[in-house]
């Protein structure tokens, strides 16, 4: 079943032994103790812990023309306004191909490339805002950390905090799990050493493609 804000409040007191909201805007100190979590890059810290699936974007960057550099890596792409963590920096429009060489700083991503495709987490609200779209695994980790948040406001409790916090960590590993599970099956592009070792075929299985004195 699809999460809701008034889902997530309700299963995170649920966590506090709290009782839950008839909605979002009723007169409680309970709420307002939500709300003030939540308003406060609730979203934002969640979704950068992992390149949760439901939230990644694939786009392609081109060089801002208007940032030079003085030394190092001689392009700028700007990051996209929705952007939270990198998931992957690639040469590639199919990702086979990573980047290594590139430096992330501030707003910008910059490398010796003018166009390069990044897959990144996006707090976009048709992505990873839109609670809809977590799994169930992710909204449980949701739920007890938001309830970690306001366990001591709430109830001055030391030992529900630690169990909470114990449960909590223990939702976020079994969420990246699953969430890693969905990830197809990948395989390192051939290197120099593969390619050569592979093409050369020929009497007993080996095909020399150059002087038996070279080294390949």
């Amino acid at each position: 079943m699809a999460t809701t804000k008034l889902q997530l409040y309700n299963n995170a007191l649920l966590a506090v032994g709290e009782l839950g909201l008839s909605s979002l805007t009723e007169n409680r100190e309970s709420r307002r103790v939500l709300d003030q979590v939540y308003d406060s890059g609730f979203l934002d810290t969640i979704l950068e812990l992992a390149p949760w699936k439901f939230a990644t974007r694939s786009i392609q960057l081109t060089y801002d023309p208007g940032i030079t550099t003085d030394f190092g890596y001689s392009y700028a792409c700007e990051k996209p306004s929705d952007f939270v963590v990198i998931c992957k920096v690639c040469s590639d429009e199919y990702y086979n191909y990573p980047l290594l060489q590139y430096q992330d700083e501030g707003n910008y991503l910059f490398s010796d490339l003018t166009e390069i495709y990044i897959q990144y987490v996006s707090n976009d609200a048709a992505l990873g805002y839109d609670l809809s779209r977590w799994p169930p695994s992710f909204s449980r980790y949701a739920e007890l950390h938001l309830a970690t948040k306001i366990c001591e406001r709430l109830t001055h409790s030391d030992t529900k905090l630690k169990t909470l916090f114990a449960l909590m960590s223990k939702a976020l590993s079994a969420a990246k799990s699953k969430d890693a599970m969905k990830n197809p099956t990948t395989f390192l592009p051939s290197g120099e050493w593969t390619t050569s070792r592979g093409n050369r075929v020929g009497n007993g299985g080996r095909r020399d493609r150059g002087g038996r004195g070279s080294l390949y």
